[in-house]
């Protein structure tokens, strides 16, 4: 929902959080549904077959390029936090305050019910993985042969745990998670 591929290129939308693919959110009756895909969904559905350009503002810790986005002259970004499908991720920009103001007196999209904020999701995720008993994490370990070197993509490793021990063990790890929700190499997680 806050990331986009054009042409290969993986481009993270400025000054905003949308929710994880894997996260829920609970709806006014507190029924819980797929608020990650149903962003994720909005944004492709709205794009549909536009053309979209981007304006880069910066390149993340993970190599993307961060960038405004524009498809028939709309702001993408803004679209996404006024629709209530992300949030203004004032860790970067105060650019979407507004629109995030709206969407939540509308109670539009994720502001309808209840929801982590992306960044508590996630934060909330990494620290379940990591609370794993530290005997049990050593019995995890011991039995596999993995190392740090060399550098590994994802359609090297074989398996979901070992994309994780990369993931939590190596310096290079962090890009097996290229939208930073605590999941690596997703195609196998």
């Amino acid at each position: 929902g806050d990331t986009i591929e054009i042409h290969g290129a993986r481009i993270r939308l400025n000054g905003i959080d949308a929710p994880e693919s894997g996260q829920l959110c609970q709806d006014p009756r507190g029924t819980a549904w797929r608020c990650g895909q149903q962003a994720s969904l909005a944004l492709s559905d709205r794009i549909g077959r536009q053309v979209v350009s981007c304006q880069e503002t910066d390149i993340d810790r993970y190599g993307r390029s961060v960038a405004d986005c524009f498809a028939g002259g709309e702001n993408l970004n803004r679209w996404m936090v006024r629709e209530g499908w992300a949030v203004a991720y004032r860790q970067y920009s105060t650019a979407y305050v507004a629109a995030e103001e709206h969407a939540r007196t509308g109670q539009r999209g994720i502001w309808e019910g209840r929801f982590d904020m992306p960044w508590d999701w996630r934060a909330a995720r990494r620290s379940r993985q990591k609370a794993a008993p530290p005997m049990q994490r050593l019995q995890q370990l011991a039995g596999q042969n993995w190392s740090c070197n060399p550098r590994r993509t994802c359609s090297q490793i074989g398996s979901c745990a070992e994309a994780r021990w990369y993931l939590q063990n190596c310096p290079w790890g962090g890009r097996l998670d290229r939208d930073n929700d605590g999941i690596p190499c997703e195609s196998i997680c």
